[in-house]
């Protein structure tokens, strides 16, 4: 047995020595050019598939990495953190505005200009990257000013970094200027335009990069390209990355929370609403969420909560409703215009509608319940008289007040005498006053 376990070892430490040198070997050959796909806004996600493509393409040995863009624009941080990645990438980056029809507008004005080789497709086209409102309404002279100063000085160090026609690319921002394909390339704002990336392929075959560590020439004539597609993970991280998915887990898990509250011990609520606020607020990290509506969502709760304590005022149950519905409009995207175009990141309104709808009619459900059982309980109050002259037990010491159980029925009492009787003692019934018995010690 023991030569066998030690052949066995020799076999695997050989076997996973040849695996090693075969990977290294097939990374160490370098012919292939990588490729990834960014469409729609640009955001945390966005940066994420970025950096993990410039990780992976370098580990590979990849020849180049292209980026696929057809984007309306997106947050500015994000811009920076990709612009950053770019510019410091170890593997020649090629961006390719692709296909025929995309766009790269704002946002993605700032990552082509960013690339060590900006390309696009006929019939696409780039810039318009002049800030704008929330609403997408021209702003404001003075504030217009300054944001265009901030977002103009960073692509102007971008198309000077990359050797690019910095006012053309500021004329985006400042005059709101867009190209198409030609007139990006003979304003100097693009290296070429190609029909496909077999094409683009070609095109840039012996084109001098400029890399942190020297020049490089690029050998692409012809080569294969490898997709880097999303991981599982990363597709859920997309998926919660909707604001829509992001608001119904918030409603989801304060629902939830709020429904353990009003019963303690039913551990599935609360333990759901727990789950649905952890990725709530996973995705909370993708979004540009204002927490001012995060507040307002749980400040409905409470009002709800009270409301459902009092039933019948309606002050904070109507207070809890616009609370609420203010809290959604104001869930996502800051008060403030960004300082470059970006989507609209906003809960759909038809959502809003039927998920406050939903709620609303929760809501009443629950408050009627409570309502009827109340006026059930009140309904019983004239048979609390002929309790009188019977015998209960003491469930919760009187002090003088606490609750008696007479016939299988809890009722608060008040000791005649002002006494303190323990629990477990037996007490006669003098006098019912609504809800309330009024006893003395059995033994007097």
């Amino acid at each position: 047995m023991r030569r066998i376990l030690v052949i066995a070892l020799v076999v695997l430490g050989f076997g996973g020595a040849i695996v090693s040198q075969a990977i290294d070997a097939a990374r160490a050959q370098g012919d292939h050019a990588a490729r990834i796909k960014i469409d729609g806004p640009i955001q945390a996600k966005s940066v994420r598939l970025l950096t993990r493509a410039i990780e992976t393409a370098t580990d590979e040995n990849a020849e180049v990495l292209i980026v696929l863009i057809d984007t309306p624009g997106g947050l500015l941080d994000s811009t920076r953190e990709m612009v950053e990645a770019i510019l410091a990438s170890p593997v020649p980056v090629v961006a390719y505005v692709h296909p025929a029809g995309a766009e790269a507008t704002s946002a993605g004005t700032f990552i082509t200009a960013a690339a060590h080789v900006a390309a696009m497709a006929p019939s696409t086209n780039i810039g318009a990257a002049a800030p704008v409102s929330s609403t997408g309404e021209d702003l404001p002279d003075t504030l217009k000013s300054k944001a265009a100063a901030s977002a103009s000085a960073f692509l102007r160090s971008i198309a000077e970094e990359r050797d690019r026609n910095a006012d053309a690319l500021a004329a985006t921002v400042v005059e709101a200027k867009a190209y198409s394909a030609s007139e990006a390339l003979e304003s100097g704002i693009i290296d070429l335009i190609a029909k496909d990336v077999p094409a683009l392929l070609d095109a840039i075959d012996g084109k001098q990069v400029e890399l942190e560590r020297g020049s490089r020439v690029l050998e692409t004539a012809g080569i294969p390209v490898r997709k880097i597609d999303l991981t599982p993970l990363e597709n859920f991280l997309n998926f919660l990355s909707d604001p829509n998915v992001a608001f119904l887990l918030i409603s989801l898990g304060a629902l939830g929370i709020f429904i353990e509250v009003m019963s303690p011990g039913l551990i599935g609520p609360g333990v759901l609403g727990v789950i649905a606020l952890v990725l709530a607020f996973v995705a909370a990290g993708n979004l540009p969420v204002n927490w001012v509506g995060v507040g307002l969502l749980m400040f409905a709760m409470v009002l709800f909560y009270v409301e459902v304590q009092a039933p019948g005022i309606g002050v904070f149950g109507i207070a809890g409703a616009i609370s609420f519905v203010l809290g959604a409009f104001f869930l996502f995207g800051g008060i403030s215009p960004p300082p470059i175009p970006s989507p609209s990141f906003r809960v759909d309104y038809w959502l809003i509608a039927g998920v406050s709808a939903a709620m609303f009619a929760f809501l009443a459900f629950v408050i009627r319940d409570m309502a009827a059982a109340r006026m059930s309980a009140f309904s019983r109050q004239p048979s609390s008289r002929s309790l009188v002259g019977r015998i209960g037990v003491v469930s919760l010491a009187l002090d003088p007040r606490g609750s008696v159980r007479i016939g299988g029925e809890e009722w608060g009492a008040v000791s005649e005498a002002g006494e303190e009787i323990g629990a477990g003692e037996e007490v006669v019934v003098l006098e019912a006053e609504g809800l309330t018995l009024r006893v003395i010690r059995a033994s007097d």
